[in-house]
């Protein structure tokens, strides 16, 4: 298959979203036709490139925030349990998990094994964006797996003691082909991870984009600590990525 360039969406929308539907929950025919119909005759330059070594991404649980100005509720107070978005990025002998919120060991595994047909045991990375706790709650049910973040992510969670063992500090590029890049603003530490997959390039964005709604207003969580730093963030975000994978939300395009 030939190298992405500029492509008009009305004729690639179906081979485009066909490419990513191994990858995206609750994407289905009505949407796509939806989108046809929003951008048609639009010309749209893909970012990503077909020889990656990542393989395949899935995302493993779909995140919600405990607290969403976006549907009226106060900050003052949660409204529900808090979950991360938890991805998986797979390629020729690596399996990365990002994130893993769930705490309870066995509801751990089954959205592993539901989404994946995975064991925990089969997973030999974890990744960590951030210091914050909620991010990895299910870190603990992978105890066979090597636990890694950025060198200054992990120093903040070391120090804590949050954790049982220590999470080592990651090289800028994992397994030569996923980069570990700063994305400052909901903390100073705070580190996303971008990849290209048949095509497209996807960052996983974590808590520096909490939703989809964030992202449309540029807008960084409200307990972010530099808002201002937020926005430049989502905006270089926004110039990088064709998918975007959310801390509290489902993945979405960046068309």
């Amino acid at each position: 298959m030939k190298a992405p360039g500029r492509r008009k969406f009305m004729g690639t929308a179906i081979s485009v979203f066909g490419l990513a539907s191994l990858s995206f929950a609750g994407l289905n025919g009505s949407v796509n036709e939806n989108i046809e119909l929003e951008l048609s005759g639009k010309t749209i330059r893909l970012k990503g490139k077909q020889n990656s070594k990542v393989t395949q991404w899935d995302i493993i649980t779909i995140g919600n925030l405990g607290r969403n100005r976006y549907w009226g509720e106060s900050e003052e107070k949660s409204h529900r349990d808090t979950i991360c978005t938890c991805t998986l990025i797979r390629g020729d002998g690596f399996c990365i998990l990002t994130d893993p919120s769930i705490a309870d060991e066995k509801k751990m595994a089954s959205e592993l094994e539901r989404r994946t047909g995975l064991k925990p045991s089969d997973i030999k990375t974890v990744f960590l964006t951030h210091e914050h706790a909620d991010h990895f709650y299910g870190i603990k049910n992978f105890p066979d797996a090597k636990w890694i973040a950025a060198p200054a992510v992990a120093e903040i969670i070391n120090k804590s003691g949050q954790l049982p063992r220590t999470i080592e500090g990651s090289t800028e590029i994992l397994f030569d082909t996923i980069k570990v890049i700063p994305t400052p603003g909901h903390t100073y530490a705070h580190h996303s991870l971008v990849f290209d997959c048949d095509g497209l390039r996807i960052v996983i964005a974590a808590d520096s984009i909490m939703t989809k709604d964030f992202f449309r207003e540029r807008k960084g969580y409200f307990r972010s600590v530099d808002l201002k730093l937020a926005t430049e963030t989502i905006n270089m975000l926004a110039e990088m990525a064709d998918i975007i994978v959310p801390g509290h939300d489902n993945c979405f395009f960046n068309f």
